[in-house]
């Protein structure tokens, strides 16, 4: 015990805990758990399983973290749960470990996590995302970095969220959601463009504007999607309309869900 660990905590021997986190009261680490540097673990909290979390990050009372998955196929394999650096993961969320041996839930770095959110198994959450309050998060859902989940809304299970993307509150996903959209609705609707988002991200007025002119192809001309997709291969050589096509080739593809349609 230190002065940054808690009397009250329950830690396992076998537990890699850095001399600069902290354990509040009352707070379980199991014994497959590695904390990082500065990582601060609030009371009640409960981190169990083959579990990773770097530095820096604040985890709040109540949180669950490496449990089992929910997932009927579960057999009991040592998978795992990553979590890189400067995450919020407020109150009573739930981050369940992979399905399968080798395999992981992964979130990477400076995410907030909103009470009650639950992120299932096998998930992979990039970087600076943002998952509002009671966001159910379904088992091999992608979230790339820069998006934001607003609250009380379900994502179905191998659903891919395209970054810089939105989407609306208790809304349902359950297909793709393309890079830099606006998506809101039940069922949900490619809306417009993230253009506050994009703003705030520092895009040029250019990349903007192309962004813009790939959203017409899409949306608003009732183009075939092939055709649709051919002509934005050729509009320009932005780095971001090149990420949307192939956002939305990788989602055409036949093990795919599919994406979420426009307005």
């Amino acid at each position: 015990m230190t002065a940054l660990i808690h009397p009250t905590a329950v830690i396992n021997k076998n537990a890699q805990i850095h001399p600069t986190a902290q354990i509040k009261p009352y707070a379980v680490i199991g014994s497959q758990v590695k904390i990082g540097a500065n990582t601060v673990v609030g009371s009640h909290a409960i981190i169990d399983g083959l579990t990773t979390i770097g530095r820096d990050n604040q985890i709040f009372p109540g949180a669950a973290i490496g449990l089992e998955p929910q997932d009927l196929k579960y057999k009991g394999a040592n998978s795992e749960v990553i979590i890189g650096d400067r995450n919020r993961i407020r109150e009573y969320v739930t981050i369940n470990r992979a399905t399968e041996e080798g395999e992981a839930t992964v979130i990477g770095n400076d995410n907030l996590l909103m009470a009650y959110s639950h992120v299932g198994h096998n998930c992979t959450l990039g970087n600076e995302i943002v998952i509002a309050n009671s966001v159910a998060i379904a088992g091999h859902v992608q979230i790339e970095s820069m998006a934001i989940i607003s609250g009380v809304l379900g994502i179905h299970q191998f659903v891919h969220i395209g970054s810089m993307s939105m989407v609306g509150g208790m809304s349902r996903i359950s297909r793709d959601v393309p890079p830099y959209m606006m998506v809101e609705g039940n069922p949900a609707k490619v809306r417009s463009l993230n253009l506050v988002g994009l703003k705030r991200r520092g895009f040029s007025q250019q990349e903007i504007r192309q962004l813009k002119q790939a959203f017409r192809l899409l949306y608003l001309q009732n183009l075939p999607i092939q055709e649709a997709i051919a002509q934005l291969a050729q509009l320009t050589d932005n780095r971001h309309v090149q990420h949307l096509q192939k956002f939305i080739e990788f989602s055409l593809a036949d093990n795919r869900r599919g994406l979420i349609g426009g307005k």
